[in-house]
């Protein structure tokens, strides 16, 4: 037996409980060591550019700006009490009071004082700033809320609307929000995979094996995260993205050794020798597939932006840690079962009679399919799928007829990701009406236009007080709203120990993120350098949340194409060398393409054009999130060379017994069409229960890889594959002569002791498959 994977599936089993108990122990250890060390977390707005500069300027300068919070005060309806009317103003200044009571609100300012009262007299602000460290402030502002809603009672009855938004109280609602929804996914996940599981295995302990592996490869990855987050700061996003990716790929790799495993046994197999079989075959793809999965994680390192490194990291280690542990624990843990993880058995009588049909087709421990079943007796395996067997059939007969037909479907649903509209989507796109404070964000927008989101200019100079930069600080508060770019007012703040000045700027546009990235813009290109960029020695960087947004959007574009070529070219080079075959290789990469470029196509339509949009929930989005083209990429090119490699080394293991390539990919397809159907349907599943969650960008990211793995799994896998590889023929096999001197990593492929008997057209040896020209 050769190979990591069959000689660690031998070990394994014979020195079982050493290999539990080095796995137990490295779980422990791992989390151990991530508890005493602490963790970094990733921190806020980390982008490069005019975002960064700013920061650096203030930071380097010392300067905290404090969490700005602003209390409106609104009449409700047309015959409520306007600004001048002294229930009104008693309202106000019960706010003001009401702040200052709490003691974490500083600078606390009646509009009375400030003049921020609306054109129509139905609308004040009360500005304030919280207390103590700006980063800190999320965890402080529940007391004001809560002193801000007990004043909103009192004066209900006076027809008033009194609410509060800022950035530390929108913060811990979209925390909330985001926390709630994915505790939701993740309660709900791991039942929904575990129940799958019982129906695919019939049996209780059959069903929890892969369960508890991948939970406990999740565990041992939370420990490491916390390791290497201080080489690499983590976040919440990382902790979400590695627990859905964790469960997803620690099921498959579970599920595909524990299924041939159990196959082997059901064809007469005796438990050791079923095991080394399984060893030999699932785990050597289970290494196959976890290491290509590994390089596609590995793309999100190259965007620059942390929370994308953290994601990639942490999908990374998740992934290496599952495949190990099923490639070594597993092992250990059939051979210490044995027969009984068959135990608690489902009442499924025709699972019992697949059984039996099964046990009867071998008549030892040595025999295999022999020439009485198998696609090469013309006699279906008991262990195929009599759907699966139909459908290849067919498509085997015609294979130009059914690559057209699915090829065509596909780029069919792929053509509208060609008019994508990517964008960092606003408050009521992400939530709707879901919570109360979008509500009061569109209020405070309307009556006070960019002033819940204001632009923010922070100014460096050799002297801030100088006429010149006093001079140019006036003028581009003055063209800032002639400009058309604001409607005022513009505030200024002075630090003139530090010679730092920074200009709040409300912008047209409001929550219309284009109009508002238009404001941006003329800023940034038109009224900074005709104002401030005239004077030598002065920088001002322009910040704030739209330039947040536009800047993530140019960084996100920016590393496209070296993820996309970092990812296809690493895994392109893996297959060829694990496969020696330059048809396998190509082929996997454009299947792979087409099935995530359908996952677009899918998020255009309903997300963009609003085609069944209501069945979950997104009406009026108009829009992909920015983020989740580039993710969507690197988690379903991973994801869906689980299944291909999987498919295509059953094909190729037929082939080497001595198959005919078409005989090998009707055995190869149809025996995997179960275990490849059950794990499609946990990860259609789970993922689909992100498509229920509140969020905008979380409903897109659950459809878009429930429809990627679903169109994977089927038209991909059952019609598509076999039918391009039909039409291939021998050429499936072909490695040209000045390739051959690639590392050939087929020498870990460990020929089962079952043996089919040669076909007629093919009695190739085993090297001759993989570079048959």
């Amino acid at each position: 037996m050769r190979g990591f994977a069959a000689r660690a599936g031998v070990w394994s089993a014979r020195h079982r409980w050493a290999a539990v108990g080095i796995w137990i122990l490295f779980v422990v250890l791992a989390m151990g060591a991530g508890s005493a060390t602490g963790r970094t977390d990733a921190p806020e707005n980390d982008l490069k550019g005019e975002i960064n500069q700013a920061r650096q300027i203030t930071d380097d300068a010392g300067i905290e700006e404090p969490t700005g919070e602003r209390v409106l005060v609104q009449t409700r309806g047309d015959g409520g009490p306007r600004t001048t009317d002294p229930r009104f103003r008693a309202a106000v200044d019960d706010v003001v009071r009401a702040l200052r009571d709490t003691g974490e609100a500083s600078a606390v300012v009646s509009p009375y004082t400030s003049g921020t009262l609306s054109k129509d007299g139905r609308s004040a602000l009360v500005t304030m700033d919280l207390r103590g460290d700006p980063d800190t402030a999320t965890d402080r502002v529940g007391p004001v809320l809560k002193a801000v809603g007990r004043v909103a009672e009192r004066h209900e009855d006076a027809g008033l609307r009194i609410e509060q938004i800022g950035g530390a109280s929108m913060e811990k609602t979209f925390d909330d929000a985001f926390g709630n929804d994915f505790r939701q996914a993740e309660y709900s996940a791991v039942p929904v995979a575990f129940g799958i599981l019982l129906i695919a295995f019939g049996a209780l302990v059959a069903a929890l094996l892969p369960v508890l592996l991948a939970i406990s490869a999740i565990v041992a990855t939370m420990g490491l995260m916390a390791l290497v987050s201080h080489v690499q700061p983590m976040g919440d996003v990382a902790d979400s993205v590695m627990l859905l990716v964790g469960l997803a790929v620690g099921v498959d790799y579970c599920l595909f050794y524990l299924r041939r495993e159990r196959e082997e046994r059901a064809r007469g197999r005796d438990p050791r020798t079923a095991l080394r079989i399984a060893a030999a075959t699932s785990g050597r793809a289970v290494v196959v597939s976890g290491i290509t999965v590994c390089v596609a994680m590995a793309g999100m390192l190259f965007t620059g932006i942390t929370d994308f490194e953290a994601m990639g990291l942490a999908s990374l280690i998740v992934v290496a840690v599952a495949m190990v542990g099923s490639v070594t624990v597993l092992p250990a843990l059939l051979s210490l079962l044995g027969e009984r993880v068959e135990r608690g058995r489902l009442p499924l009588p025709r699972r019992t009679r697949t059984r039996r049909a099964g046990a009867r087709a071998g008549s030892g421990p040595g025999s295999g399919a022999g020439p009485e079943t198998g696609p090469g007796s013309g006699r279906p395996d008991s262990r195929e799928s009599r759907l699966w067997r139909a459908v290849v059939g067919a498509v085997l007969r015609r294979p130009l007829l059914w690559t057209v037909v699915a090829a065509g479907t596909l780029a069919a649903i792929a053509l509208p990701a060609l008019g994508m509209k990517t964008q960092q989507l606003t408050l009521d796109q992400e939530f709707g009406d879901s919570l109360p404070i979008v509500a009061t964000y569109e209020r405070v927008n309307e009556a006070f236009p960019g002033g819940a989101d204001p632009a923010e200019v922070v100014v460096e100079a050799d002297d801030i007080g100088s006429p010149a930069v006093t001079e140019a600080l006036a003028d581009f508060r003055t063209r800032a709203v002639s400009s058309g770019a604001s409607k005022g007012p513009v505030e200024l703040k002075r630090y003139e120990k530090q010679n730092v000045a920074v200009l709040s700027v409300p912008l047209v546009g409001g929550a219309d993120q284009d109009r508002a990235e238009k404001s941006l813009a003329l800023l940034r290109d038109e009224v900074r350098p005709a104002t401030l960029g005239k004077v030598s020695g002065v920088s001002a960087p322009v910040t704030g949340q739209v330039a947040a947004s536009r800047d993530f959007n140019a960084q996100l574009t920016s590393a496209v194409l070296p993820v996309f070529g970092f990812v296809v070219a690493f895994a392109f080079v893996l297959m060829l060398l694990s496969f020696r075959s330059l048809a396998v290789a190509v082929t996997s990469i454009l299947l792979n393409l087409l099935s995530v470029g359908a996952a677009y196509g899918v998020l255009v339509m309903v997300f963009q054009h609003g085609w069944g949009a209501s069945l979950v929930g997104a009406e009026g989005v108009g829009a992909v999130v920015a983020w989740l083209p580039l993710f969507l990429f690197v988690i379903l090119f991973g994801l869906s060379m689980d299944y291909h490699v999987f498919v295509v080394s059953r094909i190729r293991e037929a082939r080497l017994q001595g198959r005919t390539t078409k005989d090998a990919i009707a055995h190869g397809v149809v025996t995997t069409a179960g275990v490849v159907t059950s794990a499609a349907v946990i990860m259609v599943a789970v993922f689909s229960i992100f498509g229920t969650l509140s969020m905008q960008s979380m409903k897109q990211m659950g459809v878009g890889l429930a429809a990627a793995v679903l169109i994977d799994a089927t038209v991909i896998r059952g019609v598509l594959l076999p039918a391009v590889m039909a039409l291939l023929g021998e050429r499936n096999w072909y490695l040209p002569r000045w390739l051959r001197r690639l590392p050939d990593l087929t020498h870990d492929e460990a020929t089962p002791e079952e043996s089919l008997p040669p076909s007629p057209e093919s009695s190739r040896t085993r090297t001759g498959a993989g570079s048959t020209g």
